[in-house]
């Protein structure tokens, strides 16, 4: 997008919640990134403060694109991959803070969540297009090079090493709420702390909008009033692949190597993004009773697990019903 695109993005003021003066304004711009939309809302004074800001937040989301997505050929996780199999490589800080909470939620959901299924999600990616199943042997061997166990993380000198050739990792499951989480970072150094970031799913809120207690969303039947917290949702409805009468997920089952095929639809509320888009998707691998366990192991942090004909809240959701 060049800079003047970029500019008329911006959307000027949409909404204003008094007509004194000197009250902020709430100022609205979506840009694509992640390969979706991201929306930004915003409270500033003025066009002024409210441009530049939006314009650094968009561009702390493409920096984090660049570090992140599998997409990119030239992206600095497949620069990892294409490194020689057991040679430690020193990552930059976006991506191993957002590789070692991926290895954290593995280790703690017993694999259940693992960044390094990359080969197995391309199979299913392929799958989607074609509308068929991927074939025994090649998911067998799609399969063989995965397994959280095989990257190893040194913290001190901040390197990672993919112990086995072939091997590629997808962050699709943690990378826009880590995203949506710098971005409203850039918005705070630059003193606008009332701004939600939305990355499709996966919403992070700052400070609440004037003279309200948070950002008013939906979720199923249920109205939540947020604060500098993250929410995000997880579930087949806009990915999937209908084969042979059955709809499987773009979710992997590590265990399996096969989509979701369970109807589930899981939203997690956590204190920042990278928490809340991990562990929507752990907890619709695990299903409803492992995964509420899960997230009571998390401070401050809640489910609300829909599948089978059930809605069922984890203790801690918030909301009231419509």
């Amino acid at each position: 997008m060049t800079s003047s695109s970029r500019r008329a993005a911006y959307l000027a003021v949409s909404l204003v919640w008094t007509a004194c003066a000197g009250q902020p304004r709430l100022f609205e711009a979506v840009e694509p990134h992640m390969g979706t939309l991201v929306r930004i809302r915003l409270y500033a004074e003025g066009e002024e403060q409210a441009a530049p800001a939006m314009h650094a937040a968009f561009a702390r989301i493409a920096e984090v694109d660049r570090e992140l997505s599998d997409y990119l050929p030239d992206s600095e996780v497949n620069r990892l991959c294409r490194a020689p199999a057991g040679t430690p490589v020193a990552v930059s800080a976006d991506l191993f803070r957002v590789l070692e909470a991926s290895q954290d939620l593995a280790a703690e959901s017993g694999g259940e969540f693992d960044v390094t299924l990359g080969p197995v999600i391309r199979l299913w990616r392929q799958a989607r297009r074609d509308g068929l199943m991927p074939a025994a042997d090649a998911l067998k061997e799609a399969r063989a090079r995965t397994g959280y166990a095989k990257m190893r993380l040194d913290a001190g000198a901040r390197t990672v090493t993919l112990a086995q050739a072939g091997m590629q990792l997808d962050l699709g499951a943690i990378g826009k709420g880590y995203a949506a989480d710098a971005a409203l970072a850039v918005l705070c150094e630059r003193g606008i702390t009332r701004a939600l970031v939305a990355a499709s799913g996966d919403l992070a809120f700052g400070d609440p909008p004037p003279g309200h207690g948070g950002w008013r969303i939906g979720i199923d039947t249920r109205v939540l009033e947020l604060r500098n917290a993250a929410v995000s949702t997880s579930g087949a409805a806009q990915q999937h692949a209908d084969i042979g009468g059955k709809r499987y997920s773009h979710i992997i089952d590590p265990a399996s190597g096969l989509g979701l095929t369970a109807p589930i639809t899981v939203s997690v509320i956590a204190p920042r993004g990278i928490e809340s888009d991990s562990l929507s998707t752990a907890v619709s691998v695990l299903g409803a009773e492992r995964g509420l366990k899960l997230i009571a192991k998390r401070p401050h942090t809640a489910a609300l697990i829909a599948g089978g004909g059930r809605v069922i809240a984890s203790p801690g959701w918030p909301g009231e019903k419509r």
